[in-house]
């Protein structure tokens, strides 16, 4: 099944060669978004809630062009730098999903750039 490339046109130059999503059918795959701005240059350095609210914003505003938003989210993969943010995330992350939960899980693992707290990519469903 061919996919369309998602790519909103007010997102920075990607860091790596990748879409911000892809649409195959009903379903959109969201890339592990980073608080990433112009240039590659880390948003909120040393906020990992700064950075979970940026991310989720950049994921609302990728599913947003491809037809979907945050409640078609089935899935999350989430990946933090140090399980000392797990709290902080959570709360911030609670603003974002209040109603029925997406599937997630949460992995510590180091980042591309050293100053990245968190990461954040989603699945969501259509229909």
């Amino acid at each position: 099944m061919p996919f369309e490339a998602i790519n909103p046109p007010q997102f920075p130059t990607p860091i790596a060669p990748y879409s911000a999503a892809a649409k195959a059918g009903n379903t959109i795959y969201v890339s592990g978004m980073l608080a990433l701005g112009e240039g590659g240059a880390v948003l909120h350095v040393g906020d990992a809630a700064g950075q979970t609210r940026h991310i989720l914003d950049t994921i609302r505003t990728t599913l947003e062009a491809a037809g979907a938003t945050l409640e078609d989210v089935a899935m999350n993969h989430i990946f933090l730098k140090s399980l000392a943010d797990y709290a902080g995330f959570n709360a911030v992350y609670a603003e974002y999903f209040p109603g029925a939960k997406p599937a997630r899980y949460c992995i510590q693992a180091e980042l591309v750039k050293p100053e990245c707290l968190v990461e954040i990519a989603s699945v969501a469903h259509l229909g």
